[in-house]
Formats: C-alpha cells, structure tokens, sequence
C-alpha cells in the first residue's frame, strides 16, 4: 500500500507542475524567512555576549545614578554622584578586589591633519588595561606618572586609529585634537573586532585627570570598573562595594542609591534577554508567510478533491477504504511541505549568508532552527491537508460516481 500511495502523490503532484511549483513557493519563503530572521537573531546574541565578555573578567561595573527595580532609571550614568575617591576607597577596604578603575567617558568630535571621526573618548588610570583586558599593538597604555601629571597623552583604539590615520598607518607621536586641546599619540591598542555604535575598537584613551582638567571640568566620573579576584568572589564584592557607597554618600536605605551596580553576567543576561524578545518577534513576523502557505496548501488540496471527485467516488466504489483515501491526500499535503522545507532551508542558509556579506551583520545558523523548520513544514502540512483530506474520504461513492 505504501508503494502505491507514493506513486499516486507522485503521479498527482507532477500531473499539475505549475500549481504544486506554486504552492510549494508559499512554504518555501515561509520556512526561509523564518530561518534567515531566526539565523540574525542568534547570531545577534552571540555577537553581544562575545562582546561583553571581551571588555573584561569578573567585571562588576558601578554607575552613577538610581536604580529601581531592578532596573536603571533614565539618565543614570550621566548622574554626578562619584568620584575617583570612591574608586580609591573600594580599591582600599573592600576584600576580594583585584583592580579599579574609575573612567570619565563621553563622545566628541576628534580632528587630526585633514580628518575627524566623531568618538568616546575614556579618561582612566593604569589599571583599566587589566580590567578591560586592553593588549597593546605599539606604544604602552597609560602610566601612573601621566595621570598625577594630567599629561595631554592619547592610546588610539585600531579603528579610531584607521579614521583618523588610515588603515593601518603608525600615528606614532602625531597629534589629534580633542575639544579644542592637543593630544599626542604614544600608542595603538590591538584590535577586539567589533562593530556598530559600541565598537571597542573606535575608543580614544587619554589619562583620567586630563579628562577631568581639560575636557569634562570637573572631578565627578561616569563609571567605575572592578575585577573582583576571581568568579567565585563577585557577589561578596559587589555586597561590599555597595554598602560602602551607602555609608560614604551618606545614604541609609539601600532603595534610595545614587548608584547602581551590575556585574558581568547581569549584562550578558539582560542582553540575552533583549535578543532573544527580538528573534522571537522577528520569527513571529517570518511565521505569518508560513500561515499563508499553508492556506494556500488547504486551497490547493480543496481544489484537487473537487477536480478528483469522481476518481475519488470510482476508487470506493471497486473497494478503496477511507482511511487510503484519507492517507492518500494527506500524504500530497505533506509531501508538497516537505519538499518546501528542504527548498526553505537552503534558502534560509543562503539569505543568512547574503545577509553577513552585504551588511556586516553576523548570522548563526544553529541545528535547532533546522529541525524547527522541518517539524513546522511537516506540522502545516498535516494540519492544513487534515481536512481536506477527511472530506475526501467522506465522499459517498454514489454521489462521488455522478458527479460532473
């Protein structure tokens, strides 16, 4: 019975090329957009998660500003509530700590001979190289001696370099402007690789007082940077930082902070969080075209049994039992979802790849998503062939038989 099911499907879906080529088509964009949508999502993820993970280890960061409910109200960060004296008294009382930095971070335009490149530029210390996990390409990062003395100094991220130098080019003793004040250029920072608006590449760093004295005006800080000694130790550090703050900032209850504090893995996992809201919205999106296709399956399989009708009504009438009848059409539903399914995913690869040449985006392609599409293709086709297929199988032969 099963040879002779597969050679009627066969027989039946050839015998009208053009409309089973078409409505395969349906299924095909549906379970290809859904793939290339669910493929940027991923690969989306992993890109933010590898990213965070490169700007440091057992990173806890402290910004200024209130948090509530778990979540950092508008306008912190901008906040003016801390100061590298805090940085220096966490550094100081709290165990468990194995470097601070406190850092005055904020864009500006930065010019240099014939060139400008609109950046951040971060004032820091010395021990923000160990907490961001910054190695050197040519020159040395900052020293301790260029922070007491605010020297007018500048380490190049690779891709600030590429803007205001060219690709690769030695900006070695060069000057770059800054708000107007001169910097000199005592080194390049090796490339992280990254893109977008938070390229850790495109980062100018200069010494914290110099950012203090010539660019910022005051002595507040944007964020302060702690490597607590290893993973084991974060939650304790973090506890003990933020008592600290509470008593130094004169503030009793914890819920009225004028700072809030997240560690390494609370970024990762509200960025994960946001990420995948956005691949399941963009799936959900992909998925409409797969609803589509699947009533234009039910269209198709309607159509064949009304145009098969007295076949239909001759195969009961010399024997046929509904339930081959049934499976009959149920099986063409299927097969035409199946093979759209192996059309889709192929597709799918493909726009993931067009979509990581063309625009830069990385994509992932993960076996999950495959065996998504091939159990959603399979999925419409038996929900969207079910009912025509039991109509078929209901027809009475009698009727079937003198049907025009």
């Amino acid at each position: 019975m099963i040879a002779d099911l597969l050679k009627e499907v066969f027989w039946s879906l050839s015998g009208n090329k053009v409309r089973s080529g078409l409505t395969i088509l349906g299924i095909v964009i549906g379970i290809a957009s859904v793939i290339t949508m669910v493929s940027i999502g991923q690969g989306a993820q992993s890109s933010i998660e590898t990213s965070i993970e490169s700007i440091g280890s057992n990173l806890i960061i402290i910004r200024p500003g209130a948090q509530r409910s778990g979540a950092v109200s508008a306008g912190a960060g901008s906040a003016q509530t801390m100061t590298a004296e805090d940085a220096v008294a966490i550094k100081d009382e709290i165990p468990g700590v194995k470097a601070v930095a406190p850092e005055v971070s904020r864009r500006y335009q930065v010019t240099a001979k014939g060139t400008n490149t609109n950046t951040q530029v971060t004032g820091t210390v010395p021990e923000y190289a160990d907490i961001r996990n910054i190695k050197m390409d040519i020159g040395s990062f900052i020293a301790n001696s260029q922070v007491l003395s605010s020297m007018k100094i500048a380490i190049l991220g690779s891709a600030a370099r590429d803007e205001l130098f060219g690709v690769n080019a030695d900006p070695m003793g060069k000057s770059i402007r800054i708000k107007n004040v001169d910097f000199e250029v005592v080194g390049v920072a090796l490339a992280k690789g990254g893109s977008g608006f938070q390229n850790p590449d495109d980062l100018i760093y200069i010494p914290l007082t110099s950012a203090q004295h010539f660019l910022s005006g005051d002595n507040f800080v944007t964020n302060i940077g702690v490597a607590a000694e290893d993973q084991n130790s974060i939650t304790a550090v973090q506890q003990g930082i933020s008592e600290l703050l509470l008593k130094r900032h004169n503030i009793s209850d914890s819920a009225e902070a004028d700072f809030s504090i997240m560690n390494q893995a609370d970024i990762i996992e509200t960025a994960s969080s946001i990420t995948s809201t956005f691949t399941i919205l963009l799936s959900s999106i992909a998925g409409i075209s797969l609803l589509v296709g699947g009533i234009g399956i039910m269209n198709m399989m309607l159509t064949t049994v009304t145009e098969r009708t007295r076949e239909i009504g001759l195969r009961k009438a010399v024997g046929a039992r509904k339930i081959y009848i049934n499976l009959q059409f149920l099986t063409e539903a299927v097969a035409l979802t199946f093979f759209g399914g192996v059309m889709g995913i192929i597709l799918g690869w493909v726009g993931s790849q067009i979509v990581t040449e063309f625009t830069g985006l990385v994509t992932l392609i993960s076996p999950s998503s495959i065996f998504m599409a091939f159990g959603v293709s399979a999925g419409v086709g038996i929900i969207f062939g079910f009912y025509p297929a039991r109509r078929a199988a209901n027809l009475s032969p009698i009727e079937a038989l003198r049907y025009e």
